[in-house]
């Protein structure tokens, strides 16, 4: 069955300084602790095509994981939708972000759905069970950089 993650966070930063920030692939190896690199494919419009790069994975013995995605994002609304165009041990990967202002601050939402190809090295479920571990963990570091940063601004 399918994997689905839903993750949320309140960055205490209004929403334009963060929506800016996320919207800025390039600055993803500064506000993620998994990446160690982005690289900008391409852009049309709001469209951007780019490579992640993973720093080594300790939960899979090092391995570093790199593929490309494709991001359409809609500044009037706050919104991404991103797909792997690469998509590895993935059947599919799909991602909803999106950025509401509440008490607080800024909500930060991640919506992931998923499949894994039957020779991953994990199911849907082992999956789904990492990627909302790690997705907790990103979402953490990058509230405390982004609040950081939001006070230096």
């Amino acid at each position: 069955m399918p994997g689905r993650t839903d993750n949320a966070v309140v960055i205490d930063a209004p929403i334009d300084f963060v929506w800016t920030a996320m919207d800025d692939v390039e600055r993803w190896p500064d506000l993620f602790t998994e990446y160690s690199s982005t690289e900008v494919l391409g852009r049309e419009g709001d469209t951007v095509r780019f490579r992640l790069t993973t720093n080594p994975d300790p939960e899979y013995d090092g391995r570093v994981w790199s593929w490309v995605s494709e991001r359409v994002a809609d500044p009037s609304t706050y919104t991404s939708r991103s797909e792997r165009i690469e998509t590895g041990p993935f059947e599919y990967m799909r991602i909803a972000w999106s950025f509401t202002t509440v008490p607080g601050g800024t909500e930060m939402r991640w919506q992931q759905e998923f499949a894994m190809k039957p020779e991953a090295p994990a199911d849907d479920a082992t999956a789904e069970g990492y990627l909302n571990r790690n997705t907790r963990v990103q979402m953490e570091a990058i509230k405390q950089r982004l609040e950081a940063a939001a006070v230096s601004a």
